[in-house]
């Protein structure tokens, strides 16, 4: 490494942020970023370790543990603290497609895994990242390089999200002519409607999207397959079908007055946001306002996080979130030890601006609601919640179950629904006939991405079940590589 001791040497420093209380008046990127020589010392903090877990990419007890995509880290860190910027974005380009996501929107499973943090703090692995990928851009190192041959193969991807973005990107290095559709208005899927725009600006998106069209590859909007497409058209024009399609289908709330009005899944509520923001600057009304409303947002992952942010910038008059989880401890438990996923108290920006804004943390652990009370004109008015405790039976297998006396209303304007998702929408894989598994994701074999269908490939949520952009490239990645070598004979995709 270019600087040993690096990591004895400077303490691990990170970017600022804009207070809560002031990045809460937009919708922008709140994020500040250190001074190239101040990257350069946190990079020099990489420590040569001999065992980078940091870009393992392991499996540990069902929790990623290192980069799945087998990031080059140590390298592109030695590289940032020698100051060859270049040569960093060229190492960093060999295993990731979109840097310009991932070090944005990524929560960072590499860092967990950092043999630094083993005693100490971790390296600033995806601030790093950020500064590779946004120097390339501003340098002009990251330019449109379009295949010189094309192999007069066509192949058809269904979804713009990260997965069907990176299959695309791979294919289309490869030299194959690539179209990729995508049912809404803007390219990006998951990454233009799915994620809040203070956590992905979606300028940010489009431009790699146009690097990608000048590549070559095409683009068709509005487009949903399965209605407005026949399947069979596609399956009939094209060498190969990918279908990338997410886990979009969500997982409802099954309580006593879900059908009263005020009563949205948080999707629906993030989608109509940032499309009203970017169609008009939030101008045109169409959208599902928290102004002046008591929010519930049930579900504590990171899209009850999101809706949490999105409400308060709307100017909910409050904001309850509900976990059905414990809640985590301060630090690592002995059963849980590194390098694996640390489960320990995460506070998020969401939860930072509540904290600000109404002087407490929004959220209520090991709860749950049982039923929807609503008005004379069927509007959501109060949820009464209950409390939970766990039950483990003689078996082992835990359970939790509502505890006695513990019941209570709130009031209640609007709810959101953000309890995760199960898996693929039914109207797609019923138009390509597709096979799905137990847990209603794709069937494929296993270690393929080949649907019982001929020429029709899976990758992504649609395959893999809701998951991390990061775990959506390296589907991405993975079903080019089988779709290159079963059109080729072989494939020199990595």
């Amino acid at each position: 490494m270019g600087k040993a001791t690096g990591f004895l040497e400077f303490d691990r420093k990170s970017g600022g942020e804009m207070s809560p209380k002031e990045r809460i008046k937009h919708f922008q990127d709140f994020h500040e970023h250190l001074q190239k020589s101040e990257q350069q010392q946190q990079a020099a903090r990489c420590m040569d370790c001999g065992i980078p877990f940091c870009q393992s990419g392991m499996m540990l007890k069902g929790m990623a543990s290192g980069c799945p995509l087998n990031n080059l880290i140590p390298e592109w860190n030695d590289l940032i603290y020698l100051e060859k910027m270049d040569r960093a974005l060229d190492r960093l380009l060999k295993t990731n497609n979109f840097p310009e996501f991932t070090s944005r929107v990524c929560p960072a499973p590499c860092e967990a895994a950092c043999t630094c943090g083993l005693n100490d703090t971790s390296v600033t692995i995806k601030e790093n990242e950020w500064s590779i990928i946004e120097n390339g851009y501003f340098s002009g190192l990251i330019q449109p390089n379009p295949p010189k041959v094309r192999t007069g193969k066509k192949i058809a991807v269904i979804g713009s999200g990260p997965s069907g973005l990176a299959a695309a990107d791979q294919l289309n290095k490869r030299g194959h002519t690539v179209v990729v559709y995508e049912r809404n208005d803007r390219v990006g899927g998951l990454l233009m409607y799915g994620i809040p725009n203070m956590k992905l600006e979606k300028t940010v998106i489009d431009r790699k999207v146009n690097i990608m069209k000048a590549e070559g590859i095409e683009f068709i909007t509005n487009a949903d397959i399965g209605n407005t497409i026949k399947a069979e058209k596609l399956i009939k024009e094209y060498d190969s079908v990918i279908l990338a399609c997410g886990a979009s289908n969500p997982r409802d709330i099954k309580a006593p007055g879900r059908e009263g009005k005020g009563i949205y899944f948080a999707v629906d509520f993030l989608k109509a946001t940032t499309k009203s923001l970017l169609d008009s600057n939030l101008k045109d009304g169409k959208f599902i306002s928290a102004k002046g409303k008591n929010v519930l947002v049930i579900g504590g992952g990171d899209t009850g996080n999101d809706c949490v942010g999105t409400s308060i910038r709307h100017g909910a008059k409050s904001v309850v979130q509900l976990e059905m989880m414990p809640k985590p401890p301060m630090e690592r438990g002995d059963d849980n030890r590194w390098p694996e996923w640390p489960k320990v108290l995460k506070t998020d920006y969401g939860q930072q601006e509540a904290i600000a804004v109404f002087g407490g943390d929004p959220r209520l652990y090991e709860t749950t609601v049982t039923e929807f009370v609503l008005d004379k004109e069927g509007n959501v008015a109060k949820a009464k919640i209950v409390k939970l405790e766990k039950k483990v039976d003689k078996n082992g297998a835990v359970s939790f179950a509502p505890m006695h006396g513990s019941e209570k209303a709130i009031d209640v304007d609007l709810v959101l629904i953000a309890a995760g998702f199960l898996g693929t929408q039914s109207y797609v894989s019923q138009a390509f006939k597709v096979e799905l598994n137990e847990r209603t994701n794709v069937k494929t074999g296993e270690d393929s991405f080949r649907t019982n269908v001929p020429k029709v490939f899976v990758a992504g949520d649609m395959h893999r079940g809701q998951s991390l952009v990061v775990w959506a490239i390296k589907e991405g990645r993975s079903v080019a590589r089988e779709v290159d070598e079963t059109l080729m004979g072989y494939t020199n995709l990595v």
